[in-house]
């Protein structure tokens, strides 16, 4: 294993990557700047909302950035990230490819989303779920195009570097392409890329970002624990900065169920920093915290509402209540 730098941080709270969609073709607006510094404090840790890798990338309208590109977004990212910087937080940019979770009127020349498999997505309601969705058939990837999209992920990160941010994440989660290829009930692929354990998650673990989060969720395979668990373990071979991973209880971005699965073993596993997020309160995370159960808990919608969290709850303030009428709108 690689020597890991701990993440230097006075707070043990996280903004956690939230879908804005407040871009315009594609490119972040100044008004970034604003969100994202009323957010920072000095030693705090944000993490800004995925930003597509390539072309083929897009799932959204406008989706906030993507690097790969070309200089327009690099340049106009610069002053969002020095004005976070000015208040002394570190800002990680996330990076993203949306796979068969899009729809050929966001992919190039209006062809077919890319994915390890040919087949669409079935479900009927979107992520969020509280929208329909309908999705379109896709073209498989073939085995020599995949160290393309890895070096698209490369380019966008060093891209991202450019621009001032001080590390990246990789998504790994949320249906979207990594996920695609890693979760056993959705990649059936016959070559090096699908079938094995091994296999299906040798692609994420191909791009060897140096500063790399795998944002993992628990649904979707037939051994969801065994899954985490190794790619958990595999992370530490490539001295990764840190394992961000969703709870098993959030079904959709919004809605916590009972479950009997727990990140524990992936916590144990992982010798990285390890970042845990799921719809936690202040004294949900401090129990967190107290228990060497995550060194950090990252907060989306409490941090929408409450831009001052930290101080908040560092002196136990009432908070604000988060309005979803006023969630991913433009």
């Amino acid at each position: 294993m690689e020597e890991v730098t701990p993440i230097p941080l006075l707070t043990s709270i996280v903004l956690a990557l939230l879908t804005r969609t407040r871009s315009y073709n594609f490119v972040p607006q100044p008004h970034a700047a604003l969100y994202y510094s009323q957010r920072a404090t000095k030693g705090g840790f944000l993490i800004g909302e995925a930003s597509g890798i390539s072309d083929t990338a897009q799932g959204y309208i406008s989706w906030l950035c993507t690097y790969a590109f070309g200089r327009e977004q690099v340049e106009a990212w610069k002053p969002i990230v020095s004005a976070v910087h000015e208040k002394g937080a570190l800002y990680f940019c996330q990076l993203w490819h949306a796979g068969r979770a899009s729809d050929c009127c966001y992919q190039p020349n209006g062809q077919p989303p890319i994915s390890c498999k040919d087949k669409p997505i079935t479900a009927q309601i979107q992520i969020d779920g509280t929208s329909a969705a309908e999705f379109p058939p896709l073209r498989r990837l073939r085995t020599d195009e995949i160290s393309q999209v890895v070096n698209d992920f490369r380019i966008a990160a060093k891209n991202a570097m450019e621009a001032g941010f001080d590390g990246v994440e990789i998504h790994g989660a949320n249906v979207y392409l990594l996920d695609q290829f890693l979760k056993d009930q959705v990649n059936d692929r016959t070559d090096e890329y699908g079938g094995s354990l091994e296999n299906r998650c040798r692609f994420p673990l191909e791009l060897g970002l140096g500063s790399l989060h795998m944002l993992i969720t628990m649904t979707g395979d037939s051994n969801p624990e065994a899954l985490g668990l190794y790619m958990a373990g595999s992370l530490n071979r490539y001295g990764i900065l840190y394992c961000h991973v969703i709870e098993p209880r959030m079904v959709t971005q919004f809605e916590k169920h009972e479950t009997k699965c727990s990140l524990l073993p992936m916590r144990k596993a992982f010798k990285g920093t390890f970042i845990v997020a799921g719809g936690y309160n202040r004294e949900e995370g401090n129990e967190l915290i107290a228990s060497g159960s995550a060194d950090l808990v990252a907060f989306g919608r409490l941090f929408l509402a409450n831009p001052d969290l930290p101080r908040r709850f560092e002196i136990n303030a009432k908070l604000n209540k988060n309005d979803r009428n006023t969630f991913l709108h433009a």
